[in-house]
């Protein structure tokens, strides 16, 4: 963990055991090609799902490495991509530069990390994915680990709070959760997909709900076409 500058301002990012690592993955290149400094949370449960979804173990004394394995890591393995091998290698460079600059990494289990506090600034939290326990943690405001007590200081100060639960069906228990949280001022937006924006890929959908997450934080991205009022205008465009 680096020591944070006294202008550093991050947003933090929680990472739950729910499926949907590559979500969390999309999210934070989008943060972090926005120049945007990021304090992170990874659950234990995540660190299970990232190791069974990617292949890719978490290790704490070298998490700029295990996070850099895991935001360049392609989805859609063997499709290719643009600008070959030599794009794709400096790309990784570039993002293993900004992991190493503007990331933070705290233990779930660390109720003292920075992020526990009111008094430590940010710009808000996204948690992507929200299992359905943390989901109901955080509405509850139980605060049993880092992420749910980083959300529930989000709330209570004010600060934009954006859960991205992927699981589903929801029962009526997760629904009054995700409506407690609407009424407390979080967003939620759950990771549903638009086939609208032209996708051809796996890729191009998980880009397309990281971009609507990042839209409702009020981050700047290029994840994917917007609708410009022309029916059919992304398929003509691919």
């Amino acid at each position: 963990m680096s020591s944070a500058s006294p202008s550093r301002v991050p947003w933090v990012v929680g990472v739950s055991g729910a499926s949907g690592t590559p979500y969390a993955a999309a999210v934070l290149r989008g943060l972090l090609a926005a120049g945007l400094p990021v304090d992170l949370v990874i659950s234990r449960a995540a660190r299970l799902t990232l190791l069974d979804e990617t292949g890719i173990a978490w290790h704490d004394g070298d998490w700029a490495t295990s996070l850099t394995a895991w935001l360049t890591q392609p989805l859609d393995a063997g499709t290719g991509g643009n600008g070959g091998d030599a794009a794709r290698a400096g790309a990784a460079t570039a993002l293993a530069a900004a992991v190493r600059a503007l990331v933070e990494v705290h233990a779930a289990g660390n109720l003292a990390a920075a992020p526990s506090s009111g008094s430590h600034p940010t710009r808000g939290m996204i948690v992507v994915p929200a299992s359905t326990a943390s989901l109901a943690g955080i509405a509850l405001g139980l605060s049993k680990d880092l992420l749910q007590r980083a959300a529930d200081v989000t709330l209570k100060e004010g600060r934009r709070l954006v859960v991205v639960p992927r699981e589903m069906p929801y029962t009526g228990a997760t629904l009054r959760h995700m409506l407690a949280l609407h009424d407390a001022g979080a967003v939620v937006a759950a990771a549903s997909p638009g086939f609208y924006a032209g996708a051809r890929r796996a890729a191009d959908l998980v880009d397309f709900v990281a971009g609507r997450v990042l839209d409702a934080a009020g981050v700047e991205h290029t994840l994917y076409r917007r609708w410009a009022g022309e029916l059919g205008g992304a398929r003509q465009s691919c």
